[in-house]
């Protein structure tokens, strides 16, 4: 039977006992993986080596047939982020053709509450190869009401992967996530990605020697944004909210093609204009999303009204790629620092369906070459959750090698981080991959997270900028809005309608206040005031018998100690 242990860990022994099949097909046996080789790496947070030892479900007749084991009463507590951990694959049956290199299935993890397990919460998902382990990084949280539902016990299930392929479950575990035991260490590493030893040296050394020094960061080199609309700018809460405390912005859907053409060839660019105004007023940089978009659900009728199934078809839809491309990087020309450039193309192929796979990376030339001064990204959803098979962070670098090798300048990696009980850990693991395989510089560019508790929602939101802000391959964050009724995804919000910080709202300020430095005290004996402080720019406030001066400077990234002279 699954066991508490240590940590809170409930722990689903890698034998057949505790286990039940879910399927009246279905048949359970225990196996070991004796090859070295096949064993998987330890895992993200899991804390322990694989053991080998698994659990066949065989003779699946359905999608949701697989294994399930209960877990004991009391072992999981409300208000609590749990990680499903461990490793999964897959087996065609006898008789099955195998899937593809890379293609996989997906099997999902679930979490069944109420008597008649009825309640079902995702815990999950992994794309699972034959012949090959796959870490599940998935998570959940229960509410008191969700517990309360569950009668003797609540139950894990996976299940999902095709009828008559076989699943295999090694070590799977659930863990409590410890958010004070990963901010202190993300804290250390915060120092050491953000911050910089500054030596200010003042004059002859000792005719400054004693002067009063006092340094306050004006701006931090690391950027906050949020999404803007047409809408949003003219209520006044908002956008002094957003002037005071953002420093990129984003427009919600008035760059989008769907937005700027929607019926063919009625040009509407008066919303991105009188965005760009509005940021040019507050001095504001845009991002500029974007070009494409790939999801099918998301393309403007007419486009898809033009047929791809002859050559002149093909041509007639490739001609108003070129328009679009020309229409809208040739008017803003030097305006949008960065560009999302066919977005979502983990989710979906509208135009690649129709032109071809090379009709992608062409999109980026084409960009580079009509602007380039702008930097040109990918962007795509759930990448950095864990628990979307279609959106691994694996898959992610092979569509960005795929557009490399056809010529595509990417100049950076978005994740858009619309995100719900986050774990730290499965956050930066999804950051070291994409950052290791591809040197790429890395944005959070829509981030919001839905909790209905505000005060959960504080706590997630924390675990992300925390993780996020600690990284070294992230640049930037930006926000998919901010206040109460406006914005795409409810429970999301930081301020109210009347601008006024609720507790999420005031953890994303008092972060922000932490990560600014503000230090004092006084010149020593050999002329030298030194600090260490966040990469921005500063002003220094001198004091010394013969008054009182003011200094700017910056701080940027670098390994050794940034001398300053200051003159005085």
């Amino acid at each position: 039977m699954a066991a508490a242990c240590t940590h809170q860990d409930i722990v689903f022994e890698g034998n057949a006992v505790g286990w039940a099949p879910s399927g009246a097909a279905t048949a359970l046996s225990l196996h070991h993986e004796h090859d070295p080789a096949r064993l998987p790496t330890s895992g993200v947070g899991h804390g322990h080596k694989p053991t080998g030892r698994y659990v066949l479900a065989a003779g699946r007749a359905d999608v949701d047939d697989g294994l399930c084991q209960a877990i004991p009463v009391g072992a999981l507590k409300p208000r609590v982020t749990y990680r499903v951990a461990g490793w999964i694959s897959v087996a065609a049956a006898a008789g099955e053709v195998a899937a593809a290199e890379g293609a996989g299935h997906a099997v999902h993890v679930s979490i069944r509450v109420g008597v008649d397990g009825s309640r079902v919460i995702d815990g999950g998902a992994v794309c699972a190869e034959p012949g090959r382990w796959a870490e599940i990084k998935g998570a959940f949280r229960l509410t008191e009401e969700s517990l309360s539902l569950r009668g003797a016990a609540a139950v894990v299930h996976v299940h999902g992967a095709p009828a008559g392929v076989d699943v295999k479950v090694m070590d799977l575990r659930i863990i409590a996530t410890d958010r004070k035991a990963r901010f202190s260490h993300l804290k250390n590493k915060t120092d050491k990605v953000r911050k910089r030893d500054v030596m200010l040296k003042f004059g002859s050394g000792q005719a400054a020697a004693g002067a009063s020094v006092r340094v306050v960061q004006v701006d931090n080199a690391f950027p906050f944004g949020s999404c803007i609309n047409c809408e949003v700018i003219n209520i006044p809460a908002f956008a002094d909210f957003f002037t005071a405390h953002f420093d990129w912005a984003v427009f919600e859907n008035e760059l989008k093609w769907y937005w700027t053409e929607a019926q063919r060839g009625q040009l509407n660019y008066a919303d991105a204009d009188r965005l760009l105004d509005f940021c040019d007023r507050a001095g504001k940089p845009a991002r500029g999303h974007c070009i494409f978009w790939a999801v099918d659900g998301d393309v403007q009728q007419w486009l898809k009204d033009i047929p791809s199934n002859d050559d002149r078809g093909r041509a007639g839809l490739a001609a108003a790629v070129d328009s679009r491309l020309r229409g809208l990087l040739g008017r803003y020309a030097g305006r949008f620092p960065h560009y999302d450039v066919n977005n979502e193309m983990l989710h979906g192929r509208f135009f690649r369906d129709r032109l071809g796979d090379a009709v992608a990376p062409r999109m980026f030339r084409d960009a580079a070459a009509l602007d380039p001064a702008a930097k040109l990204f990918v962007n795509d959803y759930n990448v950095e959750c864990g628990n979307d098979p279609a959106a691994t962070p694996e898959k992610y670098v092979q569509l960005i090698r795929d557009l490399q090798r056809g010529g595509a300048k990417v100049g950076g990696i978005g994740l858009q981080g619309h995100v719900a009980n986050p774990v730290g850990e499965v956050v930066c693991d999804a950051l070291d991959k994409l950052a290791d395989a591809t040197g790429l510089p890395v944005w959070i560019t829509e981030l919001d997270v839905r909790e209905p508790d505000v005060a959960l929602r504080a706590d997630d939101l924390e675990v992300v900028l925390r993780e996020v802000y600690a990284h070294p391959a992230v640049e930037g964050v930006v926000l998919w809005g901010f206040m109460e009724g406006h914005m795409w995804r409810p429970d999301a919000a930081l301020v109210g309608a009347d601008g006024v910080p609720n507790e999420a709202g005031r953890r994303f300020l008092e972060l922000r206040r932490e990560w600014k430095t503000d230090a004092g005290g006084r010149v020593d004996g050999d002329g030298v005031f030194r600090f260490r402080g966040f990469h921005g720019t500063y002003v220094a406030q001198i004091t010394t018998a013969k008054g009182k001066m003011i200094k700017a400077f910056t701080v940027d990234k670098g390994n050794e100690a940034l001398v300053l002279d200051m003159g005085v």
